[in-house]
């Protein structure tokens, strides 16, 4: 089980690193796919900034916590995906439904579920064992 764990946080991690990829090189286009349309140099800066970030950095996590069976860096993507679907939940109360809702924050929350699930199974690492 803690194999196949792995090897799905590592797909995952790949998945949002493809992610990132997009919303680096070609931002426009990654947006439109999330329902974003940039307005101007500063929208697609901000787009290319924040969403390469969130992914690369969610993605970075996983995969080198999968490769290293260090559990404690999935705690930073389940953190970052929990955060943005309490965000997704708090919009759906507020304003209400819209066509797709459902797909983005299944995505999430599977996200979620299997950092929490990868990081009880996997070991953790004391600082002194990472840093030496």
């Amino acid at each position: 089980m803690r194999l196949i764990l792995t090897a799905l946080v590592f797909l995952a991690g790949l998945f949002d690193l493809l992610l990132a990829i997009g919303f680096l090189t070609g931002p426009e286009q990654a947006a439109s796919g999330f329902g974003i349309a940039a307005t101007g140099i500063g929208g697609i800066s901000t787009i290319r900034a924040d969403f390469s970030s969130f992914f690369g950095v969610a993605a970075f996590c996983m995969m080198w916590g999968a490769w290293r069976r260090n559990a404690d860096l999935l705690l930073v993507p389940a953190l970052l995906f929990g955060v943005s679907f309490v965000g997704r939940a708090i919009n759906l109360a507020v304003t209400g439904a819209y066509p797709g809702w459902p797909v983005p924050m299944t995505i999430k929350a599977g996200h979620v579920i299997l950092m929490l699930a990868a990081w009880r199974m996997l070991p953790h690492h004391k600082l002194a064992d990472i840093a030496g």
